[in-house]
């Protein structure tokens, strides 16, 4: 039987985060531990994937990063982890939640999935339109 366990992220983590993540730095990842704003998921106490976040305009929870290893994926994890944290965050009363994906990321059709609406988005110089999702909850 597995054995799923989602946690707030700790420092025994960090060497994990950062072998399997390139868009934060040491730094700021130690940070953002400290703040509990990354949720691991373990199977049998090994580490599978996590969930990045921060809050726009410091009110609105926005989910940075939500990455799950190769063979982890599309089996139900990824869903099962965004509702934890909706859970949880919810709990603290929040209603509204963010994120965001490249237009040409296969992420996008999950989110919508779930819940999530495409708001609007943006587009980085040399880079795809990032596409802004957003789910009320209530």
């Amino acid at each position: 039987m597995n054995d799923i366990k989602i946690i707030p992220a700790k420092e025994m983590h960090v060497s994990f985060l950062l072998e399997n993540d390139a868009h934060i730095t040491k730094e700021r990842l130690i940070r953002k531990i400290a703040d509990e704003e990354i949720l691991v998921m373990e199977l049998n106490g090994t580490c599978i994937g996590w969930l990045r976040y921060s809050l726009f305009w410091d009110e609105i929870p926005f989910m940075n990063m939500l990455y799950f290893l190769e063979g982890y994926r599309q089996k139900g994890y990824g869903k099962s982890l965004v509702d934890y944290w909706e859970k949880i965050l919810t709990a603290k009363g929040y209603k509204r939640f963010l994120t965001s994906t490249l237009a040409n990321e296969d992420a996008q059709h999950f989110y919508r999935k779930i819940g999530y609406r495409d708001i609007g988005g943006f587009v980085l110089p040399l880079e795809p339109f990032e596409i802004i999702l957003m789910k009320d909850i209530i």
